[in-house]
């Protein structure tokens, strides 16, 4: 069976087990979730099998399971209405297919250099930010305590941005400088998440401000990654720092 085929089949699956879930009872929702994801990490290990080398059960395969788990997630924060539901039911079954595509870029990429590896960044990028914004949304709009948001956030961003930094060069084992980068980054968002659970902000506006400091901190690190941080490049995700944090200012409460 062909790779393309296999991505089909995969996509189809989990799209039906996203849409499976609607019908599960309030009390077994994030049980279903739990068992969707293991489903999709196991279905995604069978689709992406052809290249997949042991690490990369680590770096790769793990992608598609999370992203899974975030639109698994944010499906039951939906209104009922039919419309809106099977909307995210076809992104979600179109986004997995192209996760696959990018998955299996970084698959094959390794030890040269394709035409379609800066394209698989970009969009690698895309769907870790948007995984980052639909799990937070979450997490914020369940009101939990501080700590366990602090939890919640370190679990899911780990995984997610040691995936990312790891493409940049696409390494045959994970080097001590990815993983000790991706510990700092996702210590800098358990942080700003902590804190910015104690105030009485918006689900949106918090996940949206977790979102935008991973863009900025996997920004900077895949630039130093590459050999290219210079001064400019520093200074580009300065001002979107600086903007973020002035729209932070404003939204904050008690002004």
């Amino acid at each position: 069976m062909r790779r393309r085929e296999k991505f089909v089949i995969a996509s189809i699956l989990l799209s039906l087990g996203l849409l499976a879930m609607q019908y599960v009872s309030l009390e077994w929702r994030y049980l279903a979730v739990g068992v969707l994801t293991m489903i999709s990490f196991a279905v995604s290990g069978w689709a992406l099998a052809d290249d997949l080398q042991r690490h990369e059960w680590l770096t790769i395969v793990p992608f598609p399971a999370l992203y899974t788990m975030a639109v698994g997630l944010f499906y039951f924060l939906l209104p009922t209405n039919l419309v809106s539901k099977f909307a995210i039911l076809a992104l979600f079954s179109v986004g997995m297919y192209g996760l696959y595509l990018t998955s299996n870029i970084f698959s094959v990429a390794k030890g040269r250099t394709i035409q379609l590896l800066h394209a698989a960044h970009a969009i690698g990028l895309l769907f870790t930010l948007l995984t980052s914004l639909l799990f937070t949304n979450t997490l914020f709009s369940l009101r939990f305590p501080f700590y366990i948001n602090g939890l919640g956030i370190g679990l899911v961003h780990f995984p997610l941005i040691l995936m990312s930094l790891w493409s940049v060069q696409l390494d045959k084992r994970l080097s001590a400088q990815v993983t000790g980068l991706t510990s700092l980054l996702t210590l800098v968002l358990v942080e700003v998440g902590i804190v910015i659970s104690l105030y009485p902000l918006s689900a949106w506006n918090q996940a949206l401000f977790i979102m935008a400091l991973a863009y900025i901190g996997l920004g900077i690190f895949h630039n130093y990654l590459k050999g290219r941080l210079f001064a400019n490049t520093l200074t580009e995700y300065s001002l979107v720092a600086v903007f973020v944090g002035a729209i932070f200012v404003l939204l904050f409460p008690g002004k």
